[in-house]
């Protein structure tokens, strides 16, 4: 179809200023319509809460700060800490609701700020080495979830028409995180001594209910504005769909397109590490500081065949860093951290990776601490629009920390017997192979613990197209020692396993709670279309959390719709299935 149907016979040019205009003009419409949807709510709010029998004096009481700061508050469920916060930061002159809407979030950033401060008050008063190790961790989260709820800030300030869905989606992944990283530092305190647990959760629970109360805004926002079905806002044009596939996402610049097509021996890498001295650098470590910050381009590190025992961290500023190994067996990377000696969970991980955009192909994460030193963590992800291909994370408790924000996973092993792959990610694992090891004579294997605190949250982990199977050691213990798909971790847990093969390892009732009732009516658990001896249905948890799942609901939580994957994958050159295979009782 030619890109100048409409035009006439203007030159290509001149259609693509007109189009240009055209774009310009309908962001200003579309811009328009976010402080027109928030008025309407205004008007609902003001005539809901004052009726039609307010006298015209108590009418003008009300000033029109307090009528948008009700509206903003409406859909949130800590109305009145945002009303009170709102109120005192805004005073008597703000009233343009998307004014209103970013000083939500600036009131947010600031109580993160004062627990902040807190923590560190704690962290020099503290004698328990654990709880001076959970403080640590703190301070570093609060520092992830004051930059994910700035980043929102900027997002909103320049949404336009033609990212108008990317952007939406991109806060709320990005809001998810910050409260994720809230919640992680106070998880940090199990089996720690003294008050500082207790005291940071009393700092912490403002800044948490604001920073909750941020996401049912934007959430709230994002359903008014698909109400109004403005048709650049619910769908794009066939030509903005084919311009979108033909962009490179942010983090492949165009000379790299296909990088990850090629064999380790066929790259040409920007960086190279090998053991034997045959590269640039020895340790991962020493070759992180000379990869680039902030960068818009790929930079490609090559690792060569060996074992590296390192703890390694890919900071927030190492963007759009792909790893190339010469096989998940060949080149790993391996460590020993566990909890039961006194690292808290979050610090255990072997390999880290927070900067936005990180690719690994061919590479193996490894804990090799065992089972009786409880969780330790292999690989802890916490990169947006991250990328493992053909990669291998073994461990024990607590495997793969699926931390934060939008991740894929495709032709990987991932091994464990507890919560071995956990978090609170917008996650697919595909094509994957889920490897149950045997585990203490006292335990059960859990395959996942998905940590979803906020219902509004667009966070899950979804299994599609994988197999959840016995390691050899474990597979003559598999009716002793149970194994189950999942159990709530935090209240809202969100958990799909979708055309699956499901080994008979799997007990059936498939589910498992964690503590007492705890979870079982909030969670979200659902299997569609599994195969195998483990995939039985009529046997399986009855809480009112574990749900049936239809055709069109399987649809929502595919690479496509779930993780938004066909903008961000699809370009990399990396084999993947964007919705749903063929369905097998169709």
């Amino acid at each position: 179809m030619s890109s100048s149907r409409g035009y006439g016979h203007l030159s290509a040019e001149q259609c693509s200023l007109r189009s240009r205009g055209k774009k310009r003009v309908a962001v200003i419409g579309v811009s328009a319509v976010v402080l027109v949807a928030m008025v309407v709510g205004v008007a609902v709010s003001v005539s809901h809460h004052g009726g039609s029998s307010s006298s015209p004096d108590s009418e003008m009481e009300v000033s029109q700060t307090v009528k948008a700061i009700q509206s903003i508050c409406q859909p949130t469920d800590y109305k009145q800490v945002c009303v009170n916060t709102l109120t005192a930061a805004a005073g008597s002159n703000v009233t343009d609701p998307a004014d209103l809407v970013k000083l939500a979030f600036k009131v947010a950033v600031d109580k993160i700020h004062d627990v902040f401060n807190h923590s560190a008050l704690l962290k020099e008063a503290a004698a328990d080495p654990r709880t001076k190790k959970a403080l640590d961790s703190c301070e570093e989260l609060l520092k992830y979830s004051i930059g994910d709820l700035k980043n929102s800030i900027d997002q909103l300030g320049s949404i336009d028409l033609s990212n108008m869905n990317k952007a939406v989606e991109d806060v709320k992944v990005w809001l998810s995180a910050a409260i994720t990283y809230q919640e992680t530092c106070l998880d940090g305190f199990e089996n720690a001594t003294g008050d500082a647990g207790a005291s940071m959760r009393k700092a912490m629970n403002a800044s948490m209910e604001l920073t909750q109360n941020t996401l049912a805004i934007v959430n709230d926002v994002s359903a008014v504005l698909s109400s109004f079905k403005i048709p650049y806002f619910t769908r794009r044009l066939l030509s903005e769909e084919e311009e979108e596939q033909q962009r490179l996402p942010r983090w492949v610049d165009a000379g790299r397109r296909r990088l990850l097509e090629l064999e380790a021996a066929e790259l040409t890498a920007d960086i190279v590490v090998a053991k034997d001295g045959s590269g640039n650098f020895t340790t991962i470590g020493e070759a992180l500081d000379a990869v680039p910050k902030k960068s818009k381009n790929t930079t490609v590190m090559y690792i060569k065949e060996g074992v590296y025992e390192e703890s390694v961290q890919v900071n927030r500023s190492l963007t759009n860093l792909m790893m190339v190994g010469d096989g998940p067996t060949k080149t790993k990377i391996t460590g020993s951290l566990n909890f039961v000696d006194g690292t808290p969970t979050f610090k255990t991980a072997t390999f880290a990776v927070i900067g936005d955009g990180f690719i690994a192909k061919n590479m193996g994460f490894e804990n090799t601490a065992g089972a009786a030193k409880h969780q330790a963590v292999a690989l802890r992800v916490q990169s947006d629009m991250s990328i493992f291909y053909n990669c291998q994370m073994d461990g024990y408790q607590d495997t793969l920390y699926a931390h934060t924000k939008r991740q894929f996973y495709r032709d990987c092993t991932i091994s464990g017997t507890i919560d071995f792959v956990f978090g609170n990610s917008v996650v697919v694992f595909q094509n994957c192979l889920l490897l149950v090891r045997k585990p203490l004579e006292n335990q059960q294997n859990i395959v996942t613990a998905q940590g979803r605190k906020d219902r509004r949250e667009p966070t899950g982990i979804v299994l599609h197209n994988c197999t959840i199977a016995a390691d050899p050691a474990y597979f003559p213990f598999r009716n002793q020692l149970k194994s189950y798909l999942g159990r709530p971790w935090k209240e809202y847990s969100r958990t799909l396993v979708v055309q699956s093969q499901i080994d008979d390892l799997i007990d059936p009732q498939g589910w498992l709670p964690w503590l007492g009732d705890f979870g079982l009516r909030t969670c979200f658990y659902s299997e569609f279309d599994n195969r195998g001896a483990g995939a039985g249905m009529t046997q399986r948890a009855t809480w009112r959390g574990v749900k049936k799942m239809t055709y069109g609901h399987a649809l929502k939580f595919t690479v496509e719709y779930f993780i938004q994957g066909n903008s961000w994958i699809k370009p990399s050159g990396i084999p993947y299935i964007p919705g749903l295979l063929p369905v097998t009782y169709l």
